[in-house]
């Protein structure tokens, strides 16, 4: 899908959120941030193989930070251009976010870099599903093309260690599949 990113880039999102998205959550249950943060440490403890530890820094180390250090996929920076109260310090919020995230590099802590990484990831999908993008636009193609290429290694990583190991509790899907029930208007809601 080389000639369309934006839907390349949709798609993926779907299925990394499938892969990480718990159906059993319930009213009280963590966030999506919390939810794909918990699924990345998960990951890195289980990835015996070292695939994710790998690709991250031998393969996307320059996608990566080209994502985790642009302002326009900070969510704190678009707060401030949309008039939200309290983000007008978002400079140093973002300062502090670079040197977080250089931190985490620099230890090569996988888990916490790629959370970082996710974070600047749905800051692009928002983009992309809410109208802040347009479709092939000039605009922000290295954002996409650099969201693609990572995403587009992750899931297929993910995926393969959640198969390697089947006995830990992935989650439960939010949309399962259910037997087909016969149609009842007193049914319908």
């Amino acid at each position: 899908m080389k000639e369309d990113p934006d839907v390349c880039f949709i798609l993926l999102w779907v299925g990394f959120n499938a892969a990480y998205a718990d159906g059993d959550a319930g009213p009280n249950s963590p966030t999506d941030r919390a939810l794909f943060k918990q699924f990345l440490t998960t990951l890195s403890r289980f990835d015996k193989k070292s695939r994710v530890q790998d690709a991250t820094w031998n393969r996307y180390r320059r996608e990566i930070e080209s994502l985790v250090y642009s302002k326009y996929l900070f969510a704190p920076f678009w707060q401030f251009q949309n008039g939200a109260n309290g983000f007008d310090d978002w400079p140093t919020r973002f300062d502090r976010h670079r040197t977080e995230t250089a931190f985490f590099i620099k230890q090569r802590d996988t888990a916490k870099t790629l959370a970082k990484v996710v974070d600047s990831l749905y800051v692009l999908r928002n983009q992309l599903l809410h109208g802040g993008a347009t479709w092939k636009s000039s605009v922000n193609r290295r954002q996409v093309e650099d969201g693609v290429a990572v995403i587009g290694w992750m899931l297929p990583l993910f995926v393969d260690i959640m198969l390697d190991n089947p006995g830990l509790d992935w989650g439960e899907p939010f949309y399962p599949v259910v037997e087909k029930l016969p149609y009842s208007p007193s049914a319908s809601g």
